[in-house]
């Protein structure tokens, strides 16, 4: 499937700008579905992998932020597309009415900002050769299609979770028990500590008191300053108890994946996935990193307090 995407992509571009668009919305309309971390890690090394066939490499920088950029805001729509979405679409009960009301703006805002970043790219020709991609195996694209719909049932609360996992694992451990040993647990084990992390700051009764003070009126600012410093999913489970202004809360902490690279551990996946390709350069990387993450953060946080 991947083989046949990267000649799909390739066919379709003639230029690196049309491409580095195709290869940026892929990470912006997937992480809704497959969330943020999932769409970097597909979508990232595959930009590697097209970029030096085409000998336009030297362009990776760029469009590896850009589908940074595009997985965090893209991935603001849905419940499923992020961990501090699905957290607080479940701590505070939404419908999937109120949630898209709340992201549907600033996510249509998003789209225009990340596609018209793409086009600061010239409109250098592409040629590439990929050849023939190997054939798809339906039976594992069918069984990996039907556990994700179910997965999306247990987020829509159609099934219960320790039914889902128990299939999830049963299903996984019959057909495709090798994907098992390939889970990044050092990453899950990341985020656990955080939730420890964060869990035991709220019940520090000054730093409750400090935290409520912070929160009254000033929900969207504080979710967002604190994210760039605790990244963002610590910061929704910290904060989510002392305010009743989801909205806020929410924007605050989706906007505020954008800003330094800890603002959001998908940023610090992609860093490390850019790291791995042949002549990277960290320092470059993070400035123009920092320079497109502040000047989308101010538009949308300037467009957040006009539509409050």
């Amino acid at each position: 499937l991947f083989d046949y995407l990267a000649q799909t992509v390739c066919e379709r571009s003639g230029t690196l700008r049309l491409l580095s668009v195709l290869l940026v919305l892929l990470c912006f309309f997937s992480s809704m579905l497959i969330t943020n971390d999932v769409a970097l890690l597909t979508f990232v090394p595959f930009a590697v992998i097209v970029l030096g066939m085409a000998k336009l490499d030297g362009h990776l920088i760029r469009i590896a932020v850009l589908q940074t950029v595009a997985a965090n805001l893209g991935s603001m729509l849905t419940p499923v597309g992020n961990p501090q979405n699905l957290y607080l679409y479940s701590a505070f009960d939404l419908s999937m009415d109120d949630f898209l009301a709340m992201t549907l703006p600033i996510w249509l805002l998003s789209l225009i900002l990340v596609t018209a970043a793409c086009f600061t790219l010239p409109k250098t020709p592409v040629e590439v050769h990929l050849g023939m991609y190997r054939e798809i195996d339906k039976r594992e694209l069918l069984i990996h299609s039907l556990l994700f719909v179910l997965c999306l049932l247990v987020v829509l609360r159609i099934i219960q979770w320790p039914v889902m996992l128990g299939l999830l694992i049963a299903v996984l451990l019959a057909f495709d028990r090798q994907i098992l040993l390939r889970a990044d647990f050092m990453l899950l084990l990341t985020f656990v500590a955080f939730f420890v992390f964060s869990g035991n700051l709220a019940r520090m009764d000054r730093v409750a008191a400090m935290l409520e003070n912070l929160m009254e009126g000033r929900e969207y600012l504080t979710s967002l300053l604190a994210s760039q410093v605790i990244s963002n999913v610590p910061a929704a489970l910290l904060l989510s108890g002392f305010t009743d202004n989801v909205r806020s809360l929410l924007l605050g902490v989706d906007i505020g994946g954008l800003g330094t690279p800890i603002a959001s551990l998908a940023s610090l996946i992609s860093l490390k996935l850019y790291l791995h390709a042949e002549g990277a350069r960290a320092d470059r990387y993070l400035l123009e990193f920092t320079a497109i993450n502040v000047i989308l953060l101010l538009i949308l946080s300037a467009v957040q307090y006009l539509l409050a």
